[in-house]
């Protein structure tokens, strides 16, 4: 994709220094104004508003996933209005459309307030992005459905052209689109909220405790906090692999009793954080890159928009490898403690490729614009009106604006026509 769109622009500039299959760009001359850019993170990672050519530059390798579901649906014969009636409304699934740059939500279902919660956000995710698009009224009329729940055999999406959180690579027909909680969280646990807030909310938190605290002087300790219940073989491994070593703090977290319980920011207070998977991906991880630590993650099945990014080795690593049955996780660790400048490494690294560029707002809504584009060489231009039996002419869709407005409960099963 970044070939494709910048290949065709003969008065574009870009001075580029490539690491393996990883193109890291430097500036670029953008031809609206013949001035020289190039992402800087403390200027531009909550501009949300940079343009077509800027996204490319700034963020190389992040529109992978959108490239793989552009040709897999060019192969399949493209989508059409037909292929999204092919899939019924089900819980934790909105369709919704973008058109004259607007947005409208055609029909949403959900189970409860989690559910609602986690559509809302995403909604919002795309208002955010779409708000501040340069000339938003130029991009594509899309129709598209997503789903907010964690895997695609819980609404049989796969063979379907929907948009989801996280997919296993066998499942061809999903694009990845950003979670929920990059715009913001707030999580239900025994009917009482648990505010996580918007991420970059997250990041701040983490930078206030790692303002005085270096990374030679966080605590040399794996830690990890979760619920065995999401994947008990999985985590129980984690747990089994670090306990009796003098480097493990890793937990179960049990919600009545909140003693092992770690607020996200103090994970930045460790030189080493786990990550482990749940019943599919973890929506943790983003907020486990924020900190300035070298993240452990075992071989993951499921993939998310920003998972392209993720360097096991090379003088572009950014996270450690380990089998996911944690088996080699001792000597890793091991390895890690015995050579303090490459932990510090990995773990600046990590805040170079995801807390300070990849995870940014800045990113997200260049991701965002960049799947709308794509999806749309692959599918059928959106149409807000239909003609309903009676000849008459109907709306099939009611503006964002107004659908925030509607009471929490019209909001779990919504069709505005």
């Amino acid at each position: 994709m970044f070939t494709s769109i910048l290949g065709v622009r003969s008065r574009i500039a870009i001075f580029a220094l490539v690491f393996g299959s990883f193109i890291w760009t430097f500036c670029v001359i953008d031809p609206s104004n013949g001035e020289a850019w190039d992402f800087d993170y403390a200027r531009d990672g909550k501009v949300e508003s940079l343009n077509e050519i800027q996204c490319m530059a700034a963020f190389p390798g992040l529109y992978e996933d959108v490239d793989r579901g552009s040709k897999y649906w060019m192969e399949q014969g493209n989508i059409t209005s037909a292929s999204l009636d092919s899939f019924g409304l089900v819980h934790g699934v909105t369709r919704a459309m973008i058109y004259n740059g607007n947005l409208f939500v055609v029909a949403t279902k959900s189970k409860g307030e989690d559910h609602r919660r986690k559509m809302l956000a995403t909604l919002s995710s795309i208002y955010r992005a779409l708000a501040a698009a340069p000339a938003r009224s130029s991009l594509p009329n899309i129709e598209f459905i997503f789903s907010i729940e964690d895997k695609a055999d819980d609404i049989a999406a796969d063979g379907h052209p929907l948009w989801v959180v996280a997919r296993r690579a066998v499942e061809q027909s999903l694009w990845l689109m950003p979670d929920f909680g990059l715009y913001a969280w707030d999580n239900i646990i025994y009917d009482k909220s648990n505010e996580i807030g918007p991420y970059d909310e997250v990041v701040e938190k983490a930078l206030d405790v790692e303002l005085d605290l270096p990374f030679p002087h966080k605590e040399p300790k794996l830690v990890w906090r979760g619920k065995l219940t999401f994947a008990p073989k999985l985590r129980r491994a984690l747990l089994e692999q670090s306990r009796g070593h003098s480097w493990g703090d890793v937990k179960e977290v049990n919600w009545k009793v909140p003693a092992n319980y770690l607020p996200m920011e103090d994970h930045c207070r460790y030189q080493f954080i786990a990550h482990a998977e749940g019943r599919s991906y973890s929506a943790s991880l983003k907020y486990r890159q924020a900190c300035r630590s070298v993240l452990v993650i075992h071989k993951l099945q499921y993939i998310q928009h920003h998972h392209y990014l993720l360097i096991k080795e090379g003088p572009l690593q950014n996270y450690v490898v380990v089998e996911r049955d944690f088996s080699d996780l001792p000597d890793k660790m091991a390895n890690l403690l015995d050579h303090p400048e490459k932990a510090a490494k990995i773990a600046d690294q990590n805040v170079r490729t995801f807390r300070e560029r990849y995870l940014t707002p800045a990113a997200e809504a260049c991701y965002w614009r960049a799947l709308w584009r794509g999806y749309a060489t692959v599918s059928s231009p959106a149409e807000l009106f239909e003609i309903d039996l009676k000849g008459v002419s109907v709306k099939r869709g009611l503006r964002y604006e107004t659908f925030v407005l509607r009471p929490s409960s019209e909001m779990l099963d919504f069709r505005a026509s």
